[in-house]
């Protein structure tokens, strides 16, 4: 190994004295060249050539330049060849060099002449930065210039040796001393992304702009941001950073690894599917969402899902789109905002190769839970009087005798420690692990990177999980003025549901019940307390063969093509191809006793039982887009245009398979079913958008800002008489501290006031929703083949949705960064909603859809940012957010009116025999109404208990005051849309240290309390656990006070309808997020060659206060988790 070692040190020591040594050889040789020439009145070309004819030397010359020399007359003998040049370029300004073979015949500098400084200014990537400000620091910080399209520049300097400043907006500014540079040479200038001033570029997805220059609204969210608040959850970690992205409250799902949640911004402006129409929603995708914003990845549109499943180390930075000017070059996909990802891009030189490790350990929360023990439980029975017989019964003691036998083994299991904490038995603790490889490297001219990613996503409910792994491939060639980029990945998800059933089973089971026999095993029903048969346990149902899991593959290549035609235009072409295919297997095992199997359960009578649901689907999607665009500076004019084309198409086939009857759960093959109940359904979709769209950003000495944008697209899911619309927008702003006479306050450093209005689309529907659909008739074969049914009746005047937007903003930025504020408010109101119309059932259909209805959303957002301290070793800053949104239904149809008393009839029949048990007969529905909100809470207002005789008094909608309660008489009696919502938190920093907190907020709104419906005034106190609270502010007896009704003991328990009663302001604190990091430091990381080293330490979820007690996750819990991770590069 020495031996070889050595070797290396011998030929490196011979190659680096080469190269030192050979040129001045060359060099020397050159110079001691000797000539004879006898020239007379010859040109200077011609003395050129008779040089090289004798010494073999090439000349380097500017043709245009030496034309103006005089004409040579020489003659010369054996002199050298410097004594001949010296004597033909005297007095003619110019000089020469030798290097080599190579005379290069340069322009003679006066001494007094400027010194002028070359250079090109490019990002990390190699990519050159237009724009950049090269400015010469001191008494001479007038003197600048800017850099052009491919980010070079030339700046002439005074005679001494100055500072030269170069910044970027979004960039780490640089500052250069002249005196170390060769001012004869172009030197390349690096500037490194500035993760505090990222927000200061806007990227559109078409371009990027200036915040300086743009009017519209928009938030930046660097990588470093998101991972800080969450190294897996990119949409949860979003909502941070900007108060109005919400994530939708889902009670139902909880923290559900395969549940997409639903997502909005500035409020919901959709009605889409009715809670009434509303089948299970999918749990790993969400399809026609009426408010789901746009999302944008590298230029191309992605699904909400594949963000949801990305690894948050590929993203560079998202910025999200609000107002029209922002989002108006998305025509019909822009009604609801848009995201707009960047991803990761190679960067040049050696590989280099970033690996993160994150280890996550989630455990349920159940803190919003307040059932009561075994004790607890068994007291409040005797206290609510279950084990006392009715004295005036005529079998009295036999019934006594009963209920003392039951009283007596309930606490013969309680004395014996039977205390089951039913919650804990489907949940778990759990440690996931997310590891992400990334390797990139190559020239300035080909540059190549590669990504491999793997995620497993256990949930806390057990067997629930989704495991995503990714890989792709970049690579990035650039010839001359053109540049191919091309980025080709792989997604593979693996996940599965919980086989242990709804949460909410859990949460009602008797704590005194055992739930294993004698043998260890699950017991099929818990003991039967009140006769008869047992309570299903919901354990034993996990330990068959059931299952639910579903895989999907993904597929992505985008290509693109840029040709810079000259300094000032950029030819761009795109062009991508999304593959798709999905799986979803859903077995029954033939022993469940689940609802799938409720009419075919195995008996004797009966020996097909069991279910397999298979479905599957394919889709292929491409997007090209072609742009040219325009970024000049006229002396203070600042134009940036652009021109395109976009064109996408989506095809998509499904099937759905159902066979039955299985001999085990253990044979779930579809080759082991008795028979294929039904025949398959088949499903096509196709869809086509095409859109031309123009934007122009404009400013006037950096004070007069001005945008445009336009758009007009056609789409064939609309109908045939309204495939195409115009969208455009409109935006002009104001940099006031660029004035003359604001540069006295040095303190002010940003002042903006902007404005904007336009009109964009939204397409959230199927793609058939406009024509007429039929049903093709298998059962029965004509001779003229097959027969067909109207299914949907089409609408050849279905058009868009239409949202109007106006946004009026301020940006101020006082102090250097002391104080920062964003205030934007806004009006969106979104016309021709699309729903469905009602129709009689005598025309053969019940409905279809058309444009009805409008909705109005307006509010105001406020972002504030300080930096207290910026030193060295030390970094803190504070940052709050706000959102206030008010949404109003303005209008609406009459096919509204009609769900509306579809609802009516939800309440019908509740006195019909048992029906008043009912728990449906509790639910709360939205109705739409003028002046309403798409967020309102429906019941009938409500007086409380009557303290005279514990019943409730309700309040009419004219004011008179009843016992009765009417489902006609229900108005809006609360808001879940609270009236103020954002985030506030913390960023600190001491020499290696780091720390970032961030806590959300919400206030004003108001929640329908169910818990206390069901648990506690509704409570089945002998059948099932309850709420703590159940025996506290019970009506007993005239004269009580009291928030809820008699505790109901004896036959049916009759169920509270809707009402004011139980609608609660709703104020909410989370401490969202802690992250705890450091650094390694550099010089010990140099000599392990370690490019960079950092740990963290972080927690999500730490703890959610609220002043509405309501149990949370019904369906499956939430979670809280603690995270560890390492990320190092090499």
């Amino acid at each position: 190994m020495q031996i070889k070692r050595a070797r290396e040190r011998i030929v490196m020591s011979l190659c680096i004295i080469f190269l030192l040594f050979a040129p001045t050889s060359a060099a020397a040789q050159s110079n001691s060249m000797k000539v004879s020439l006898n020239l007379k009145s010859a040109s200077v070309k011609e003395f050129f050539d008779a040089v090289k004819a004798q010494t073999g030397l090439n000349f380097i010359y500017n043709t245009e330049q030496v034309k103006s020399m005089s004409r040579i007359t020489i003659q010369s003998k054996g002199q050298p060849i410097t004594e001949v040049l010296d004597k033909v370029l005297a007095n003619t300004g110019y000089t020469y060099e030798i290097e080599g073979n190579i005379v290069t015949i340069v322009y003679k500098q006066s001494k007094e002449k400027k010194k002028i400084i070359t250079g090109v200014v490019v990002d990390e990537g190699g990519e050159p930065l237009p724009g950049v400000t090269v400015l010469i620091m001191g008494k001479e910080r007038n003197i600048g210039t800017m850099t052009d399209a491919e980010g070079a520049f030339s700046l002439g300097l005074p005679d001494k040796n100055v500072i030269v400043r170069i910044s970027f907006v979004g960039m780490q500014p640089i500052e250069i001393n002249t005196a170390k540079l060769n001012l004869d040479k172009t030197h390349t200038f690096r500037l490194k992304p500035d993760s505090k001033q990222l927000d200061e570029v806007v990227v559109t997805g078409y371009a990027k702009i200036s915040k300086n220059s743009f009017t519209g609204t928009s938030v930046t969210v660097s990588a470093d941001q998101l991972m800080s608040v969450s190294k897996t959850n990119v949409l949860g970690a979003l909502q941070v950073f900007d108060p109005s992205f919400r994530i939708a409250e889902n009670n139902l799902a909880g923290s559900n690894p395969n549940k997409v949640p639903e997502l909005y911004i500035r409020g919901r402006s959709g009605i889409g599917t009715t809670e009434l129409d509303a089948a299970d929603l999918s749990e790993s995708a969400l399809r026609n969402n009426p408010n789901l914003p746009t999302f944008i990845m590298d230029g191309f549109e992605i699904s909400v899902q594949k963000l949801y499943d990305m690894d948050p180390s590929r993203i560079e930075s998202i910025t999200i789109l609000k107002d029209a000017a922002a989002t108006a070059m998305y025509g019909s996909r822009a009604a609801n905002g848009v995201v707009i990802i960047t991803t990761v891009t190679p960067k040049p030189g050696k590989i280099n190769i970033d690996y993160n490790f994150t280890g996550t350990l989630e455990f349920p929360d159940l803190t919003d839970y307040n059932l009561m023990n075994a004790r607890e439980k068994l007291e409040t029975e005797v206290a609510a009087g279950l084990f006392k017989a009715d004295p005036k019964s005529d079998d009295y003691v036999d019934m006594q005798r009963t209920l003392t036998q039951r009283y007596n083994a309930k606490l013969n299991n309680v004395v014996r420690g039977v205390d089951t904490y039913w919650l804990s038995k489907p949940l778990r603790t759990v440690f996931n692990q997310k590891h992400s490889l990334y390797l990139d490297g190559g020239t300035e001219n080909l540059r190549w990177g590669a990504d491999l990613s793997y995620t497993s996503g256990e949930g806390v409910m057990k067997g629930s999980f989704r495991d995503r792994m990714a890989g792709g491939l970049s690579l990035s060639y650039r010839l001359g003025s053109f540049q191919v980029r091309n980025y080709f990945s792989y997604t593979y998800t693996n996940s599965e549901e919980s086989p242990y059933g709804s949460f909410s089973k859990y949460t009602s089971k008797q704590p005194y019940d055992e739930y294993l026999d004698e043998n260890g095993q699950y017991l099929k029903d818990t003991y039967p307390w009140n006769g008869s048969s047992g309570y299903e346990n919901p354990l034993y149902e996990a330990t068959l063969n059931s299952y639910d899991r579903s895989k999907s593959w993904e597929l992505i290549n985008n290509t693109e093509l840029l040709w810079n035609i000259n300094p000032y235009l950029l030819l761009k072409g795109q062009f991508s191809v999304t593959k798709s295919n999905s799986d979803s297997r859903t077995f029954t095992d033939p022993r469940s006793r689940s609802e799938r199997n409720n009419d075919n359960k195995l008996s004797l009578s009966n020996v097909v039982s069991g279910w397999l649901d298979i479905a599957t689907a394919n889709s292929l999607t491409w997007d090209a887009t072609a742009t040219l665009s325009y970024n000049r500076n006229i002396k203070k004019n600042s134009l940036n245009f652009l021109v395109g084309i976009n064109a996408t198409s989506s095809t998509g086939d499904g099937m759905g398979l159902t066979y039955k009857g299985f001999p085990s759960g253990d044979l779930s093959s579809p080759g082991f079913a008795n028979e294929l109940s039904g025949l398959p359904s088949n499903s096509d979709s196709k869809s086509r958008l095409f859109g031309a769209l123009g934007t122009f950003n404009y400013s006037y000495d950096n004070i007069y800002l001005a945008d445009v944008s336009i758009r007009f697209d056609g789409s064939s899911e609309f109908g045939s008489d309204q495939r195409f619309a115009p969208f455009f927008s409109g935006g002009l702003g104001l940099n006031l501290h660029n004035y003359k006479f604001m540069k006295q306050f040095e303190w002010m450093n940003r002042f903006k006031i902007r404005g904007t209005y336009g009109m964009t689309g939204k397409v959230n529907f199927s793609p058939y929703d406009s024509q007429t659909i039929y049903s093709i008739v298998t059962d029965n074969w004509f001779k003229t083949g097959l027969g067909a049914n109207l299914m949907a009746l089409g609408n050849s005047g279905l058009g868009w949705e239409k949202t109007h937007n106006m946004d009026l903003g301020v940006d101020l930025d006082l102090f250097d960064g002391l104080i920062q504020m964003d205030f934007s408010y806004y009006r969106k109101k979104t016309v021709d909603l699309v729903n469905s119309v009602t129709l009689p059932s005598s025309t053969g259909f019940t409905s279809y859809k058309d444009n009805i209805g409008e909705v109005l959303n307006k509010g105001f957002e406020v972002q504030l940012r300080s930096t207290l301290l910026n030193t060295k070793e030390w970094f803190v800053a504070v940052f709050a957010n706000l959102a206030h949104n008010e949404n109003k239904i303005t209008k609406i149809s009459d096919s509204m009116k009609e769900y509306n008393r579809r609802v009516m009839d939800k309440y019908a029949n509740y006195d019909s025999g048992y029906n008043s048990g009912d728990a449906a007969y509790a639910n709360t529905y939205l109705q739409y109404v003028e002046g309403g909100s798409l967020t309102s809470i429906f019941a009938v207002k409500s007086l409380g208990i009557n303290p005279a005789d514990g019943r409730e008094i309700f309040v009419r909608p004219d004011g008179t005051i009843t016992y009765d309660w009417n489902a006609v008489d229900q108005v809006v009696v609360g808001n879940q849309e609270p009236k103020i919502q954002g985030t506030f938190g913390v960023n600190l920093r001491w020499k290696q240290f780091s720390l970032f907190s961030t806590f959300l907020y919400e206030c004003g709104g108001q929640r329908y309390n169910s818990t206390l419906v069901d648990k506690v005034e509704n409570a089945r106190i002998s059948s099932g656990n309850v709420d703590r609270r159940v025996l506290t502010g019970r009506w007993q007896k005239p004269g009580d006070l009291v928030p809820y009704g008699r505790l109901q003991t004896n036959g049916v328990v009759a169920v509270t309808r809707p009402t004011s009663r139980f609608v609660q302001d709703y104020n909410m604190l989370s401490f969202n997020s802690l992250t705890l990091g450091y650094d390694f430091d550099m010089a010990w990381m140099k000599k392990a060659h370690i490019g960079m080293l950092r740990v963290e330490l972080s927690g999500n979820d730490l703890f959610h206060l609220s002043t509405v007690r309501i149990e949370r996750g019904l369906d499956y819990p939430y979670s809280r988790s603690f995270s560890a991770s390492l990320k190092a590069s090499f």
